[in-house]
């Protein structure tokens, strides 16, 4: 299967430092440098679009904007990219969720892809009024989104669960066509739920021999629900001409960053209930050495934010690479983002997609075809 590529919307402020913010940590020491206006994330959507970028990733949380009232306002400056909208299940209705989804596939012409975030901080939950725990809450997100999905295909819903009661619910005009829906999770909890509604399953970038290990359970999870799923991984990137450039870049973004800071972060993320929180932890050890976890695999964002915090590092060949060895293990979707978002779009829109194409990988949504290298006109000419 071809591969699918998107893009990040830094709705928390963007900087050419790492930007700080996620899982309850609050946003880090660039968060303001870029600030998360409608222009400049209209610079970065239509970049992506025209780059090759199916969609881009909006998050969810106190740390961040709004990814409903965002992504709406963004999608009259684009034309083609879809809105992968983060949201969480617990902090609106059932139906309520299964009308907003269909009104926004209608208004942007089928440009909404739902991530489906139940939260992984109890803390950050009860801020919004959502006082269940971990467990529970994965218990309402189940029941959550059986209700949207029997909405979705226009039924008359009557649901009186554990955490969620409807009373012949239905929708006047379902969406059409359905938005695909995105889900991650480590935990033992999370798996059954992944596996009974979610089209796209995500996990953070762990080296490969860890990826495959997940996707495997996943995989047999589905398989017992008389399901299949595609499979999709969030990532940073850092692509350049070189491998010794992207590499130098890599350590300017840590350069700055004191021990004092890596260590208040570190103790805040220590404290998250997340399992897949717990599993970047895990790469780094809240140390600046040995951060290449695997090859070209880098985890030294994770040192200063939380949720997605490794790298992919190198050439543009390397990074193609990578994904080619991911793409092996059954990834056909990443969300990726870079530091600044809207140069590093370019750095690997126009770095890596070409070698991917060239590969027979990846072709532009729009059906044109990359330029591999940038020539210049009449160069050479007139040389002896």
């Amino acid at each position: 299967m071809a591969l699918t590529f998107h893009w990040f919307l830094p709705t928390n402020g963007d900087s050419r430092d790492v930007v700080g913010g996620g899982h309850g940590v609050p946003t880090g020491r660039a968060g303001g440098a870029r600030p998360p206006s409608v222009a400049y994330l209209g610079q970065i959507a239509r970049s992506a679009e025209q780059l090759g970028f199916e969609g881009a990733l909006t998050p969810t949380g106190a740390w961040c904007e709004d990814a409903w009232l965002t992504t709406a306002m963004l999608a009259p400056v684009t034309e083609r990219l879809k809105f992968l909208v983060a949201f969480r299940p617990g902090l609106l209705s059932p139906t309520l969720a299964a009308q907003m989804a269909a009104t926004y596939q209608r208004l942007s012409g089928g440009r909404l892809l739902l991530n489906v975030v139940t939260g992984g901080e109890s803390r950050e939950q009860r801020g919004y009024g959502d006082f269940l725990d971990k467990d529970d809450r994965y218990a309402r997100t189940d029941e959550f989104l059986h209700i949207v999905r029997s909405l979705w295909s226009g039924e008359e819903v009557t649901h009186d669960g554990e955490h969620l009661r409807v009373e012949q619910a239905r929708l006047t005009n379902p969406p059409d066509p359905l938005p695909p829906v995105y889900f991650g999770g480590s935990s033992r909890a999370a798996g059954p739920v992944a596996a009974r509604h979610s089209d796209v399953y995500l996990t953070w970038g762990e080296p490969p021999g860890q990826v495959a290990e997940k996707l495997a359970w996943i995989r047999g999870l589905a398989q017992r629900a008389g399901r299949e799923l595609r499979y999709g991984i969030r990532l940073h990137v850092i692509s350049r001409d070189t491998s010794e450039e992207a590499w130098a870049q890599a350590r300017r973004l840590l350069a700055g960053i004191s021990e004092s800071d890596i260590r208040a972060v570190q103790e805040g993320l220590a404290r998250s209930e997340s399992e897949g929180q717990k599993r970047m932890l895990a790469l780094h050890g809240g140390q600046r050495d040995s951060l290449e976890i695997s090859p070209n695999l880098w985890a030294g964002v994770g040192l200063v934010r939380g949720g997605a915090g490794t790298a992919l590092v190198g050439s543009h060949t390397e990074v193609a690479d990578r994904i080619t060895e991911y793409h092996a293990l059954g990834l056909t979707e990443f969300i990726l983002s870079g530091y600044p978002h809207l140069e590093e779009a370019y750095w690997f829109g126009e770095g890596v997609l070409p070698i991917l194409a060239a590969r027979g990988l990846w072709r532009h949504p729009d059906g044109t075809q990359p330029v591999a290298e940038a020539r210049i006109p009449f160069a050479g000419v007139g040389r002896t």
